[in-house]
C-alpha cells in the first residue's frame, strides 16, 4: 500500500505544480504568462524578474511533469520545495499561517508533501520501474 499512497502523492502534487507552471509559462488557465509571472516577481524584489521568472516557471512545469512520471522524483521535489519555501517566505510568511488571512498554510503543507517525496522517493510505480521491469 505504501507504494499506491507514494503513487497518489506524486501524481497530487505533481498535478498542481504542471497546472501552475502551464500558467506561468504560456498563460494558461487563466495565468498572465511569463512577462505577468516577471511583473510579479519584480514587485516582490527579485532582480533580475525575467531570469528568475523563467527559472522559477520551468522548475515548477518541469518539476510537475517530473514528479507524475517518477522520473527523478527527489530531485524534482527538492526544486520544487525551494521554490514553495520561496514563495512561503516572500509572499505569505508575512501575513501570518491562516489561508483565509493569505497566509502560510498552503504553502506549508505542499511543502511537507515535498519533503514527504524527497524522503520516499518515486515509490514502483514511476516510468522508469516500468519499462525496467
Amino acid at each position: 500500500m505504501l507504494d499506491w499512497g507514494m503513487l497518489v502523492l506524486r501524481l497530487g502534487i505533481g498535478v498542481m505544480f504542471t497546472a501552475h507552471g502551464l500558467r506561468m509559462n504560456f498563460g494558461l488557465f487563466g495565468g498572465r504568462g511569463i512577462k505577468g509571472f516577471a511583473m510579479m516577481l519584480s514587485g516582490l524584489g527579485f532582480v533580475p524578474a525575467e531570469f528568475w521568472a523563467v527559472v522559477a516557471s520551468f522548475t515548477v512545469l518541469a518539476g510537475g511533469l517530473l514528479l507524475i512520471t517518477g522520473i527523478q522524483a527527489r530531485l524534482a521535489a527538492a526544486l520544487l520545495l525551494i521554490f514553495i519555501a520561496t514563495a512561503g517566505v516572500k509572499v505569505h510568511l508575512s501575513k501570518g499561517f491562516f489561508l483565509l488571512n493569505g497566509g502560510f498554510e498552503y504553502t506549508f503543507v505542499i511543502a511537507a508533501a515535498c519533503i514527504a517525496l524527497i524522503l520516499l522517493g518515486p515509490g514502483k510505480f514511476s516510468i522508469l520501474r516500468i519499462f525496467r521491469g
